[in-house]
């Protein structure tokens, strides 16, 4: 008697859970893949719900705008109205055809800007030199040197740093700089460092020397009651003098040097900026710190005058479940429609939703060459199982899959043509789309656009391809998987 009365209640409960759901008029197969939970497992489904679940986009929003509107009063940012102004500039410059140091004028690329002028205030700039690294090892040996030239303050912002080699190397290096008296400040992820939970000696060595580290959304007390273990902050930022800018798919960990046994060799992509969008890269950095510490930090220092660096036209965009918009979710969507030629993409997690899934089918059957390089070893064994089912889909419409062997790949990138390509902290899934903290670069620079491609074809030579005919005829029981992991898939 008691058990049944206990499951009434779950039931009672899942049912008004269902109905709330309902009514926010969520993504229907959310919704769905909730209800179903719910059915099958209600005691436990309730306990996944309260940790998962919860879908604080409009929550988040609106705090964000109390917050943007505090940054304005308090002057944060006290020339976020030029900011806003240069937007409006750029959009009446794109509608007018026109871009600076643009000969060509392709209209894909004048609208995508424009998209994410209007989906929020990512200006285009062209003042910019960009080197691209393909591996962890070359990204930390230049990083590190630019945090020994360092001369004013050095923002770090990562999902996952850990306490290897690598990341004493790093820390070594920032307390030196800590104790020259260069300011430096560290954003990360509170359960993408969960081992730090348990072992603070790490971070409490650095913050000895003065050093100012702070999670984002710390999840320890909040995941019960608040679900705030599915919100991620995935960025990777570093800004050094407000002058040197990173961001790509490296965190801080041994694994992205190539030192751990199960993945051997570590393919990532990874870009070193100097020139204007390091302002953007800043901003975001000030906006995130802003947010947790509701520190008021100075503009002038944070943003130096610059010279002339490169011509690389890039757009650095932000997105995350504060935001209006999903905006590297509908300029990927934009990209893919708007391909003539072909769609190159590396990703080491293949979630798509119905959009993206049926504009790169659509592509594919329109005579686009589409090419996805995906990791043969996992990481996320359901991640990696329920992707397997969306490449029938498109090896069924003409695409091809190929399957990277030199170890693992985490590179995230898609080259459209040869009008764009994007780089940076977003994988080609749901979670990066809907519910991640991330952030892209979006390259519209002939010569980087060829040297990300290079790479691509580079990999190509590592990967074996994923033959239709001989994929089709894979096992029932990995198929039942595959399955029951895409069932899965709108909350993964």
């Amino acid at each position: 008697m008691v058990l049944k009365g206990i499951l009434l209640i779950f039931y009672i409960l899942s049912i008004v859970i269902s109905i709330r759901l309902i009514l926010e008029n969520r993504d229907p197969s959310k919704t769905l893949v909730w209800i179903l939970i719910f059915m099958l497992f209600p005691g436990i489904g309730l306990v996944i719900y309260a940790v998962l679940g919860r879908n604080i986009r409009k929550i988040k929003i609106n705090k964000t705008h109390k917050l943007a509107s505090n940054m304005k009063k308090e002057k944060l940012l006290y020339n976020f109205d030029e900011m806003q102004e240069l937007a409006k500039c750029e959009s009446k410059m794109i509608k007018n055809g026109k871009l600076p140091n643009d000969n060509k004028k392709d209209y894909r690329a004048l609208r995508l800007i424009n998209l994410l002028l209007n989906t929020d205030i990512f200006p285009f700039t062209i003042n910019n030199q960009v080197n691209v690294y393909i591996d962890g090892n070359e990204k930390f040996d230049n990083l590190i040197k630019d945090i020994k030239n360092a001369k004013d303050h050095i923002h770090l912002e990562y999902f996952i740093i850990k306490d290897s080699d690598i990341g004493r190397r790093i820390k070594k290096e920032l307390i030196k700089k800590a104790k020259e008296g260069i300011k430096v400040r560290i954003i990360y992820d509170d359960v993408g460092c969960w081992r730090f939970w348990f072992n603070r000696k790490f971070f409490n060595e650095m913050r000895s020397y003065g050093i100012e580290i702070k999670p984002y959304l710390k999840g320890k007390i909040a995941i019960p009651v608040g679900g705030q273990l599915n919100y991620r902050n995935h960025r990777k930022i570093v800004v050094i003098d407000g002058m040197i800018g990173y961001t790509g798919g490296i965190n801080i960990g041994d694994e992205y040097v190539g030192k751990n046994k199960k993945f051997g060799y570590w393919r990532d992509t990874h870009i070193r900026v100097e020139g204007t969008s390091v302002y953007m890269l800043q901003m975001i950095f000030l906006t995130d710190w802003y947010y947790n510490t509701k520190e008021v930090l100075l503009f002038d220092q944070f943003f130096p005058k610059l010279t002339y660096r490169g011509d690389c036209m890039m757009q650095i965009v932000g997105s995350g479940p504060d935001s209006d918009w999903e905006s590297i979710h509908y300029a990927y969507f934009y990209a893919i429609c708007q391909a003539k030629k072909s769609i190159y993409i590396e990703t080491p997690y293949f979630i798509p939703d119905e959009t993206l899934l049926k504009a790169l089918k659509c592509a594919v059957l329109s005579g686009v060459e589409l090419i996805i390089i995906f990791p043969k070893i996992a990481d996320h064994k359901i991640v990696n199982t329920a992707s397997y089912s969306y490449f029938e889909e498109i090896l069924e419409s003409g695409g091809k899959v190929y399957l990277y062997n030199k170890g693992f790949l985490h590179s995230k990138v898609m080259i459209i043509d040869d009008f764009m390509a994007s780089t940076g902290s977003a994988n080609m899934d749901l979670r990066s789309f809907n519910l991640n903290f991330e952030i892209n670069a979006f390259i519209y620079d002939e010569d980087i656009i060829k040297e990300i491609k290079d790479n691509f074809f580079d990999d190509l030579k590592d990967s074996e391809e994923l033959e239709v005919d001989k994929f089709k005829s894979r096992n029932k029981i990995q198929r039942f998987k595959e399955s029951i992991s895409r069932l899965f898939s709108p909350i993964l």
